[in-house]
C-alpha cells in the first residue's frame, strides 16, 4: 500500500487556525474509552502538524517522531513496552560542549545558559502576600452540588447494598454478636467518593522516577475496588515526583557511591542494621548535615514522618504551648498531639494573626491557672507542600526576638531545593540559620534518599538522642541510603580542594564540605566534587519553577504559591474534573503523569493538580506540560484567573520563557 500523501498547504493553514484540538467536534464520542482514544490520535496529529523546532543547545524533548531509541536510552526501556506507544528520542549525540553523564530519560540534557536563574529573595524586601483567587460562583455552586449528588447516591447504594449484597458489607455490619469492624460513617467518604477516582492514585511503577517514569498499566472490572495489571507499560513524562534536583538516577556519581557502600559494608548494608564501621558512616552523615544546614549538630532518623512525630514530644510537654500554622503537615500535628502540650493555630502564613495570638497567650498564660507557659514553640513549614507557599522567615525571626519563643521550621520540601546554595528557605531569605532553634528536614525529596534529620545546638541534639522515641526504638538507616545522602549533599556543597583556589581547612557556612568530613573511600566525579553540576541543577530548578508558575497565570489559570516554589498547584475545584484531568494528561500522544489532590488533603472546594518541577526537566518538557494544560483547560473550563495581567497564548509563553523564568 503506498504511503498517504502529505496534507496540502491549504489544509495545513486551515488546521493552524484552530487554537485547540478540542474545538468543533462534529460527533460526540460513544464512550469515555473511545473519547480518550480519539483524543490521543488528535493530539498526535496536531503535534505532527505543528512540527515545533528544537534548540540546538538542548537535547530534544520527548517525541513521537521516531520509533528508534538511542543506544543509551534503550538500556532504560523494557522490551515489553509497545514500540508504537513508548516515548522515544531522536538520535542526537551531545556536542563537544555537552559532556552529559546521565541518561536523557532520567535527567534531561540542557546546555542553554538562558534557561537558568538563581533562587533567592532580596534582603530587606517584604515577602509579597500569596493571594488566593476565588473562582466564579457557578464553579463553587456546581462543586457543592456534585458532592451532594454523590453523597445521596452513596447512601442509596449503601441502603440497597446492605440488603441485596450483605456479603459486601460484612465489615460494616454487626454479626455473630460482634460489633462492626469498621465504622459505616467514617468509611463513607473512602468508599463512595474517593473510590471513584482511585485510578488517579497509587499507580504502580517500575524503575527510576526521574524525568520520565515507567507506568504499569492497569484496569478495574469492579469500579476501582480492585485493580488488575494488563501486562503492558507506558513511559510517561513525570511531573509527579519530589525529584527536585534530579538525583533519582540509576547511574552517575551518587549511584557509584551507593554501590561502593554495598561492596564495602557487605550484604548486611541492604538491611537496616549498622555494624562495625557502618556506624561511623552515620556519624559522618550527621556531621555533614550539620555543616550543610549551618547548625552546630544534627541527628538522623530513618523515616521522615517519624522525625516530626517522635521528636516533637521530646521538645514540648504538659505546660508548654505549641503555636502551629493551620496548614502544617500531619506529622507535625501528630507529634504535637502525642506530646500533651497545649496547641493553638494561626491563619496560614498570616504574621499579623500570629502576633495577635502571641500577645493573647503570653498575657493570659495557661488555661485555668494563668501561670506562665513553661515553653512556647512556633512550628511552621519552610515550603508548604499543598499550597506552594513559603513562611515569611524574616518576619518570624523579628517576632522571635520580640516575644522570645522557640522557632521550629520543617524544611522537608525546601532544603536542597531553595536558596542560591540549596540550603533551604533560610538560605533563600539570606538569614542566619543559627537564629532558628530547630531545623527539621527530610532526604526523600532533593537528595533522592530516605529519612529525615533534626539540626540545632549540640545541647539540644544530645537531649533528643536520649529522649526522642526514634533513638532507642527505631531501626538505624541502612548504609546505602546514608551513602546516597552523603554523596548528593556533598555534590550540592562541593568539596574543598576540588574547585580551583579552594583549600581544605576550617568550614565556613555555606562553603564547600571539607575533605575530612567525607568518608575516605568516597570518590566523586570532578563535576560533582566541584559543585558545578549541582549549581547548574539549582538554577535549572529555579528557572523551571518560575517559568511554570508564571506561564500558568498568563494562560488564565488559578494557581497558588510562590513563583520560586517547585510545587505548582493548579486549581481544578470540581471532583469530577480531577479524574478527567488526570486521564486527559495521560491519554495524550506524549503521556504526562500528574498528582491530583482532593478533600481531605485540601478543602472541599479547592481540589487541585500539583506539578512537581525538577531540575531534570528541560524547557521543552515544561512547554509540553503547558500546551497540555492549555488545551485541557479550555475543554474543562479551568481558566478563571483574575485578569490582573495580560493573558498570553501558549505559544507566546513558550517563546518568552526567559522573561517568565527569570527572577
Amino acid at each position: 500500500m503506498p504511503p498517504p500523501s502529505p496534507p496540502s498547504p491549504m489544509a495545513l493553514s486551515k488546521h493552524s487556525q484552530t487554537a485547540s484540538i478540542f474545538r468543533k467536534r462534529a460527533v460526540s464520542p460513544a464512550s469515555a474509552a473511545s473519547y480518550l482514544a480519539a483524543l490521543s490520535q488528535a493530539d498526535a496529529s496536531a503535534r505532527a502538524r505543528t512540527g515545533i523546532a528544537q534548540s540546538f543547545t538542548t537535547t530534544p524533548a520527548l517525541s513521537m517522531s521516531s520509533s528508534i531509541t538511542s543506544l543509551e536510552d534503550t538500556e532504560s526501556l523494557d522490551a515489553t513496552v509497545n514500540a508504537s506507544e513508548a516515548l522515544v528520542f531522536p538520535m542526537r549525540p551531545p556536542t563537544s560542549a555537552q559532556n552529559f553523564t546521565t541518561r536523557h530519560t532520567e535527567f534531561g540534557h540542557c546546555a542553554e545558559p538562558t534557561f537558568r536563574t538563581t533562587s533567592f529573595h532580596p534582603i530587606g524586601i517584604p515577602l509579597p502576600p500569596s493571594l488566593e483567587q476565588d473562582p466564579p460562583y457557578y464553579i463553587l455552586f456546581s462543586t457543592y452540588i456534585s458532592y451532594l449528588i454523590l453523597i445521596v447516591i452513596g447512601h442509596v447504594r449503601d441502603f440497597v447494598g446492605k440488603r441485596v449484597y450483605p456479603a459486601s458489607y460484612r465489615d460494616l455490619m454487626p454479626r455473630d454478636g460482634y460489633a462492626s469492624l469498621n465504622s459505616d460513617f467514617d468509611s463513607f467518604y473512602t468508599r463512595r467518593l474517593k473510590t471513584r477516582i482511585d485510578q488517579c492514585f497509587t499507580q504502580p511503577v517500575t524503575g527510576v522516577a526521574g524525568r520520565t517514569i515507567m507506568l504499569l498499566d492497569r484496569m478495574s472490572p469492579d469500579y476501582n475496588h480492585t485493580q488488575i495489571l494488563t501486562g503492558t507499560r507506558t513511559l510517561a513524562l513525570n511531573v509527579s515526583s519530589y525529584n527536585y534536583l534530579g538525583f533519582a538516577q540509576s547511574d552517575g556519581g551518587c549511584t557509584d557511591a551507593v554501590e561502593e557502600s554495598i561492596r564495602r559494608y557487605g550484604i548486611a548494608a541492604l538491611g537496616s542494621r549498622l555494624e562495625g564501621g557502618a556506624s561511623d558512616l552515620l556519624g559522618t552523615a550527621e556531621a555533614l548535615v550539620a555543616k550543610f544546614v549551618g547548625m552546630e549538630d544534627a541527628m538522623i532518623c530513618s523515616m521522615g514522618f517519624a522525625t516530626n512525630s517522635t521528636y516533637i514530644p521530646a521538645l514540648v510537654g504538659k505546660g508548654c504551648l505549641v503555636i502551629s500554622d493551620e496548614l502544617n503537615h500531619a506529622s507535625i500535628r501528630f507529634g504535637v498531639r502525642v506530646s500533651g502540650a497545649h496547641v493553638r493555630m494561626f491563619k496560614h502564613n498570616d504574621m499579623a494573626n500570629l502576633e495577635a495570638l502571641l500577645r493573647e497567650v503570653i498575657g493570659q498564660g495557661q488555661p485555668k491557672t494563668h501561670r506562665p507557659w513553661k515553653k512556647i514553640m512556633v512550628i511552621v513549614e519552610g515550603l508548604f507542600s499543598m499550597e506552594g507557599t513559603m513562611s515569611d522567615i524574616p518576619v518570624l525571626l523579628a517576632l522571635k526576638r520580640k516575644y522570645k519563643f522557640y522557632l521550629y521550621i520543617d524544611e522537608a520540601h525546601s532544603v536542597g531545593a531553595l536558596g542560591p546554595h540549596g540550603r533551604g528557605v533560610v538560605d533563600f531569605f539570606g538569614a542566619d540559620p543559627r537564629s532558628v532553634d530547630i531545623l527539621m528536614g527530610t532526604f526523600t525529596k532533593s537528595f533522592g534518599a530516605a529519612g529525615g534529620y533534626i539540626a540545632g545546638s549540640k545541647a539540644l541534639v544530645d537531649r533528643l538522642r536520649v529522649h526522642g522515641q526514634s533513638g532507642p526504638y527505631a531501626e538505624a538507616m541502612a548504609p546505602p541510603v546514608i551513602a546516597q545522602i552523603i554523596a548528593s549533599m556533598a555534590s550540592i556543597m562541593g568539596v574543598q580542594g576540588a574547585a580551583p583556589g579552594v583549600a581544605d581547612g576550617t568550614y565556613h557556612h555555606p562553603g564547600p564540605a571539607p575533605v575530612s568530613a567525607l568518608p575516605a573511600w568516597l570518590r566523586l566525579a570532578p563535576e560533582l566534587a566541584s559543585g558545578a553540576e549541582s549549581a547548574e541543577r539549582l538554577k535549572r530548578l529555579a528557572f523551571n519553577s518560575r517559568y511554570m508558575h508564571k506561564a500558568l497565570k498568563r494562560l488564565g489559570f488559578i494557581t497558588y504559591g510562590h513563583p520560586a516554589s517547585p510545587i505548582v498547584p493548579l486549581l481544578l475545584f470540581n471532583l469530577g474534573k480531577l479524574s478527567l484531568f488526570h486521564h486527559l494528561m495521560r491519554a495524550r500522544a506524549l503521556p504526562i503523569v500528574v498528582v491530583v489532590v482532593a478533600y481531605p488533603g485540601t478543602s472541599l472546594t479547592t481540589g487541585r493538580v500539583r506539578f512537581c518541577m525538577s531540575a531534570a526537566h528541560t524547557k521543552e518538557d515544561v512547554d509540553e506540560v503547558l500546551r497540555a494544560c492549555d488545551e485541557i483547560g479550555d475543554l474543562l473550563d479551568l481558566k478563571h484567573g483574575c485578569a490582573l495581567e495580560e493573558r498570553w497564548t501558549v505559544e507566546e509563553c513558550t517563546q518568552r520563557a526567559v522573561d517568565l523564568g527569570s527572577a
